[in-house]
């Protein structure tokens, strides 16, 4: 039997947003839609896929059985669009590729090198963004491929492969601060002294620890304020070798320096042409 893919990305993304009203504004289709589309889906299989007894519908067990099926149909056509645009070669006119700063310059210094070969004519641009940034900017269609640190989850519109190395990432302060001379620090005598945090643009709200914070949506920036002596912040190790002016004193505290996985990302909804997928593929090559 062939099912709709309406009906399946509607299943979909009521399991994700957790209603079908806010199912309907992801896809930007009434909540009538959505819900004639799972309800043609339940149908076509001949089961119930959400209890609607409650205020928001809840997976039944069937639904709960039926959800890896429906997520590897959808995997699988994600993989067949990749095919179709490597083999049909059509290069786009232009790419946009969003990059953190937590990754290592010379983990991409090479593919850019090698890209400006293979594609002399495409206009490129590179922007600088972190976390929920660099997922918002992909959604929105603003950016077609992304790298940045490995996301709890992320929206069914967007793909994510895992890029090969991490980042090394370490709490830094001025060496000048008292607690530049400790043999070891307390992460909660930290937070004692201002904390210089990351905050992104689409989540400007995110906690840092127990004591006052500066924050900034740039590492590059919280790296120039922990320079000026404005307080401790976690860095990755790369940036501050790299950048930074032998002012900062790498803290030794439990648990850290942490190695951060990194993911590149990208829509499944609009996917880069063959010189995004070129450069998709020349990331996951990397190790």
């Amino acid at each position: 039997m062939l099912y709709s893919p309406e009906s399946l990305e509607a299943f979909l993304q009521a399991v994700e947003t957790g209603s079908f009203s806010a199912a309907a504004r992801k896809l930007k289709k009434s909540q009538s839609t959505v819900s004639a589309a799972i309800a043609n889906l339940e149908a076509d299989l001949g089961i119930v896929l959400f209890d609607r007894q409650s205020r928001q519908p809840k997976l039944t067990a069937q639904g709960q059985r039926v959800l890896p099926y429906v997520q590897s149909i959808m995997s699988a056509s994600e993989r067949l669009d990749e095919v179709s645009v490597r083999l049909a070669g059509n290069i786009e006119p232009r790419l946009s590729f969003v990059l953190s700063d937590l990754w290592q310059t010379t983990h991409h210094e090479s593919i850019l090198k090698r890209f400006s070969e293979q594609f002399p004519d495409i206009e490129f641009e590179c922007l600088i963004a972190e976390d929920e940034d660099v997922v918002d900017l992909i959604q929105s269609g603003r950016a077609h491929v992304g790298v940045l640190r490995v996301q709890e989850r992320y929206p069914l519109d967007v793909t994510a492969s895992r890029l090969q190395p991490g980042a090394q990432m370490s709490i830094y302060i001025h060496q000048q601060h008292e607690f530049a001379a400790r043999q070891s620090v307390e992460m909660d005598e930290l937070h004692t002294v201002r904390q210089l945090c990351l905050k992104t643009y689409k989540d400007p709200t995110r906690h840092a620890g127990g004591g006052p914070v500066w924050s900034s949506p740039s590492l590059l920036m919280l790296l120039e304020m922990a320079e000026q002596g404005f307080g401790w912040g976690i860095l990755p190790r790369w940036l501050v070798e790299q950048f930074g002016h032998n002012l900062l004193k790498e803290l030794p505290v439990a648990g850290w320096p942490q190695l951060i996985d990194v993911d590149v990302i990208w829509s499944n909804k609009v996917p880069p042409g063959a010189a995004g997928r070129w450069i998709i593929d020349r990331l996951r090559a990397q190790r």
